[in-house]
């Protein structure tokens, strides 16, 4: 008689920072199409506010580098981010590519993609309402400042807040108090100390495998030392390596 072992084999989350912009504008709904073609399980963005009070997509503080303007967003109105140009600066052929709202990112992601949500400036508040609104609130990833995310946790206790993971002792007094299922960890805090206790915590670990680290050997490193979820700026090569795994459906 032929028996057969068969053996769970863990499936990796594919994060696309910033949509995919190595060939696209940053954060923009381009490079989020992009993503998902690409098979990625989230895309990740930044959330800012204008100084009328809408949610927009945008890394830094200023729109100087991704767009044809200049001045911080926080002091720009929704109008005049509307107006600006986030492709030509990036290539010609997305000349005309427009700054998203936030609102727009989700609505785009809604059934197709989740979202990891980088709150670089927005309130609490403003961003549970949007996730409601949108019909996201299960479906999104919210990073940010502990401090943040304690107040986004008593507005919506059952979404997924995901502080940086920091310290040892950090991530187990968080996991605690925020009833945490998943941490960010980078390259500070990717150790092996940290990694245990998240262990411990049943929190999953998502690690950014950016810039020198985006690599092949390192994905497999994450993957070894327990990573559930890997941001990168190759989704598309990260998830045809992970395919080749069985770590990725």
């Amino acid at each position: 008689m032929l028996f057969r072992l068969f053996f769970a084999v863990t499936q990796i989350v594919v994060i696309s920072h910033r949509g995919e912009h190595l060939a696209h504008p940053e954060n923009t709904l381009p490079a989020f199409e992009a993503a998902i073609a690409a098979g990625a399980d989230y895309f990740e963005l930044d959330v800012r506010t204008t100084s009328d009070g809408k949610l927009v997509l945008m890394h830094d503080a200023k729109v100087d580098r991704t767009t044809n303007g200049a001045g911080l967003v926080r002091q720009m109105t929704f109008d005049q981010i509307r107006d600006l140009d986030a492709g030509a600066k990036f290539n010609a052929a997305f000349a005309g590519t427009k700054v998203p709202t936030f609102e727009e990112a989700l609505r785009m992601a809604h059934g197709r993609i989740g979202v990891y949500v980088d709150c670089k400036d927005i309130a609490p508040a403003d961003l549970v309402s949007m996730l409601e609104k949108t019909d996201m609130t299960g479906k999104v990833v919210i990073y940010g400042g502990a401090g943040f995310l304690k107040k986004v946790h008593e507005l919506g206790p059952r979404l997924k807040v995901m502080p940086e993971a920091g310290s040892a002792s950090a991530l187990e007094h968080l996991a605690e108090e925020l009833h945490l299922e998943v941490a960010a960890f980078d390259a500070g805090d990717f150790k092996d100390d940290v990694i245990e206790a998240a262990k411990r915590a049943h929190v999953r670990i998502y690690v950014d495998r950016l810039w020198r680290e985006d690599d092949l050997a390192h994905w497999q490193d994450a993957v070894e030392r327990g990573a559930a979820g890997i941001q990168t700026d190759k989704p598309a090569e990260l998830v045809t390596y992970l395919r080749t795994k069985g770590s990725h459906r």
